[in-house]
């Protein structure tokens, strides 16, 4: 009897563990969301050219022919569609050396379509691609519109490409603009690493006329033309580095990347030509100096309270305060700081308390706080949403914290909220109106609050570089 159980337990076993195996084995990994890249490292004077193909292809072989005179490489976001019409147009921007990318088969927004519709887009033009010329469009994708979310990003990076490209500069040929306007939008916003958005099809009348003026005068300049594949690839000097890049991710700061990279904040800066060590931007990609691969570094052991600590270019109070066990007012207090978004590289610290702190327990989500209260800056966070989830203005918060520059918060800074009361969800205004840009606000701010996408406003008010909005600035929202 007793053998007859053991027999019985070990094909019970045997069953549960083949269950679990093919269990396991059908469930599909999620690979990293796609990285939305806007520039690339600014260590070197490199200029990306990048086209966009549509349906027709019109310009292409007229582009192609200026990049070959004048030796000049360049990256095509190809359409499914596109390579349906034109399929002799797209083997011959491969047949030239020219990087590719997905483009999505017939153009839709991504933000507005299913997730299984994404991925159908990509496949479909991968897969037409890939017949036509032999070469796979991953890992570049550029979204139509250039409108992503985050469902978007992971779709995309589900389906293999790594990076989701946007814009530095946007010709805006498509909208039939002049030779000169294109040439003048190019020239005079070019900056080291910077991707140029162009187009191919029938409506950039002005691309091919403004092409060859726009390239001799980038090298007048000293630029030189790279792909996105070397775009990504660029280092500060060649045979030095780590042979990497470092995109920026949300939270980032240049002291924790250069922690990871066993290299100093200092070599950072200096490698990307930095004039600010505090204000780096998600979707930035630094050159990272020094030789070898890095490894990855060990965990530091957590420094006991009662001794002195030395602040950092990308440290905040909060960080400190987290790393020691201890609370930002309990740093403020025994260093009698008067304002605890105010700390400066070098600043000597006094550590309070005299037993080792314990690790911190991960927080819960708060609940929506009411007013009267602080808050801690999270990444992404602009004084606008902080204002608008706590139902007061930002003018109320600036005065309240003695904010210089309303555009500029960091990330652990510690808020003042004034007022009182629970704050209520402001109703969505109706679109068709024009809207006058206030402090802290963005363009993902304001698409976001009036129902629309980002290239939607670009589009409407011609605006070149959707990072660049001013204070006082009306948008016509479409």
């Amino acid at each position: 009897m007793d053998t007859l159980r053991k027999a019985f337990r070990h094909l019970f076993g045997v069953i549960l563990s083949l269950l679990l195996f093919f269990t396991l084995s059908a469930t599909p990994a999620l690979a990293a969301a796609s990285q939305i890249i806007y520039q690339g490292s600014a260590s070197n004077k490199v200029v990306a050219l990048t086209f966009d193909d549509g349906s027709d292809g019109y310009y292409i072989q007229s582009i192609l022919n200026t990049l070959s005179a004048n030796n000049v490489k360049a990256t095509f976001f190809l359409t499914g569609q596109g390579a349906e019409n034109h399929p002799q147009a797209i083997k011959n921007i491969v047949a030239a050396g020219h990087d590719i990318g997905n483009h999505s088969y017939n153009h839709p927004d991504f933000t507005t379509i299913s997730t299984t519709e994404m991925a159908n887009q990509l496949s479909r033009t991968e897969t037409i691609i890939t017949n036509l010329t032999g070469k796979s469009t991953k890992p570049f994708f550029r979204a139509p519109f250039g409108s992503y979310n985050s469902t978007v990003l992971q779709t995309v990076g589900n389906a293999g490409y790594t990076y989701t490209f946007q814009w530095t500069i946007d010709s805006l040929d498509w909208t039939g603009n002049s030779a000169t306007d294109i040439y003048n939008r190019v020239v005079n916003n070019v900056v080291p690493g910077a991707v140029v958005l162009m187009h191919a099809g029938y409506g950039a009348n002005g691309t091919t006329t403004a092409l060859p003026n726009i390239i001799s005068q980038l090298r007048a300049m000293g630029y030189s033309f790279v792909t996105l594949s070397q775009l990504m690839n660029t280092t500060s000097t060649p045979g030095t580095g780590t042979g990497t890049n470092y995109t920026v991710q949300a939270g980032d700061t240049l002291y924790a990347i250069a922690l990871r990279y066993g290299v100093t904040v200092q070599a950072i800066v200096n490698a990307n030509g930095l004039a600010n060590a505090n204000l780096i931007r998600v979707g930035q990609v630094l050159t990272i100096p020094g030789t070898g691969t890095p490894t990855t570094p060990t965990t530091p052991t957590t420094p006991t309270t009662g001794t002195s600590y030395t602040v950092k270019a990308g440290d905040t109070l909060y960080a400190i305060a987290l790393r020691y066990g201890v609370t930002v007012q309990a740093i403020v207090n025994a260093n009698g700081i008067a304002n605890a978004n105010l700390i400066r590289v070098g600043q000597v610290l006094t550590i309070p308390g005299t037993s080792t702190p314990t690790t911190p327990t991960t927080p819960t989500t708060p609940t929506t706080p009411t007013t009267g209260t602080s808050y801690i800056v999270k990444a992404g966070d602009t004084l606008y949403a902080i204002a608008l989830r706590y139902g007061v203005t930002i003018q109320q918060i600036v005065a309240a914290n003695n904010i210089a520059n309303a555009n500029l918060i960091s990330v652990g800074q510690v808020l003042t909220i004034p007022g009182t009361g629970t704050p209520t969800t402001p109703t969505a205004p109706t679109t068709g109106t024009s809207y006058t840009v206030k402090a802290g606000d963005t363009l993902y701010a304001i698409a976001l609050r009036y129902g629309v996408t980002i290239t939607q406003l670009v589009n409407a008010n011609g605006i070149s570089n959707p990072n660049l909005i001013r204070v006082g600035q009306v948008l016509i929202i479409p």
